[in-house]
């Protein structure tokens, strides 16, 4: 019995184990943090059985890919890289609206997924390529630099069209990738010395225009609601302006930190970060209790993107610092699979889909404690979704499927030196 199991979860049994803590931990969390689903649906089972089924599929796909040797993965690169780009402009074109912005892809039977999950993958995928097919033994070579940049840099401008965060996230992951990948550092140096520029020059654009936009916005408001037809899709934003309106407004409300009575607090206007705030302050050390949150009732995407604050409410400080801890011992533990590994492409590939996974995280961590601005990105195999959490579940299934063939080539070594 207890080998028909180990022939199922094959690979690194430390993976196994926070890839099982996280998803239990999802399952707990999602359940108490989705009462406004429940509520509107006046069904307390579905949401949480829609989101068990999606850890239950994407643990199925984990074992799938695990099993995949890692040389085949290779061959999928230019099917994804064509799937990715067409989805992409899809998007773009025809994508469904979540919080005004162009994310999502609706097919027939109600499916929805995300082409932004792909092309992060997808990116990871070709930079593990280039990297391990150009390595010299003084480094990566310098075309290399230019081979990455060339494929990644349309890609995440498209993904950053309508979500900036998932293409800073990428960028910064293909970045540590080549700086692991030894990449030359005088072309790494450039490359972040014209970030900086480009960062600077994007604030001010960000910050200019969308206070244009954002006076636009105000008087088409006006106008219609003198008219008696106040449209919300209007009052929401659009046009050139729509994306610019919104990054302005959460940098500016990150950035203004001017003390405010809590009678005078505007509830309606920052209720995410108000209400994150009270979850937090309210946990003590040992949390509530799993399903005794309060604020899960106020804070909106209470499962997704601020379900850390619903954790910390719950759990208390205890159970978040254990969350952060099991994606510490992810990348730790990715790490060392790597080290062990006997050819490049499979250690780059495993670094950078860990990376992926802990700085998403970080991100999201970092959004609902209030030290980073609202960004909108999920924690990773934990905030209910469909589509990521799928892909997630495939990016820990290739970690997986890179210990076995690490695992395998220390078992050859040993039989060596014996």
């Amino acid at each position: 019995m207890n080998k028909k199991i180990g022939n199922i979860f094959k690979g690194d049994k430390v993976i196994w184990m926070v890839f099982f803590f996280l998803c239990m931990i999802s399952i707990v969390e999602v359940f108490s943090a989705s009462s406004n689903l429940t509520y509107k649906s006046q069904n307390y089972i579905s949401p949480i059985a829609f989101h068990a089924g999606t850890i239950l599929a994407g643990a199925v796909v984990a074992v799938l890919t695990l099993n995949i040797p890692c040389r085949y993965f290779k061959l999928l690169t230019p099917f994804l890289l064509i799937i990715s780009g067409i989805t992409l402009l899809w998007v773009l074109v025809g994508g469904e609206s979540i919080n005004g912005a162009n994310r999502v892809i609706s097919l027939p039977g109600g499916i929805t997924f995300q082409p932004s999950e792909i092309a992060k993958g997808t990116m990871v995928l070709i930079t593990a390529q280039i990297l391990s097919a150009m390595q010299r033994e003084e480094g990566a070579d310098k075309k290399a630099f230019k081979y990455i940049l060339f494929i990644v840099v349309p890609t995440a401008a498209l993904i950053g069209m309508e979500n900036l965060s998932t293409a800073v996230l990428l960028l910064t992951v293909i970045f540590l990738m080549m700086f692991i990948g030894r990449v030359p550092m005088i072309q790494l140096g450039k490359l972040l010395g014209a970030a900086v520029f480009l960062v600077a020059v994007f604030l001010t654009l960000v910050l200019t225009l969308g206070s244009i936009g954002d006076n636009q916005e105000d008087s088409k408001q006006t106008t219609e609601a003198v008219s008696g037809e106040t449209d919300t899709k209007v009052i929401k934003g659009g046009g050139v302006f729509h994306r610019f309106v919104t990054w302005r407004n959460r940098i500016v409300k990150h950035l203004d930190k001017k003390d405010i009575a809590p009678d005078e607090y505007d509830l309606d206007k920052d209720a995410q970060v108000a209400h994150a705030n009270i979850a937090i302050v309210s946990s003590n050390i040992i949390g509530k209790g799993p399903g005794q949150s309060v604020e899960r009732d106020f804070l909106s995407q209470a499962f997704s993107d601020f379900i850390f604050a619903i954790v910390i409410e719950e759990l208390g400080i205890i159970g978040a610092s254990f969350v952060v801890l099991l994606y510490i011992v992810l990348l730790y533990r990715t790490a060392r699979i790597a080290s062990r590994c006997e050819n490049n492409f499979p250690a780059f590939l495993a670094m950078g889909l860990a990376l992926l996974l802990v700085i998403q995280a970080s991100f999201n961590m970092l959004v609902a404690v209030g030290i980073a601005p609202v960004t909108g990105q999920p924690l990773p195999l934990i905030s209910k979704g469909g589509t990521s959490t799928i892909i997630n579940c495939a990016y820990i299934g290739v970690i997986l499927s890179v210990s076995r063939s690490a695992k395998k080539r220390m078992q050859k070594m040993a039989v060596k030196e014996i």
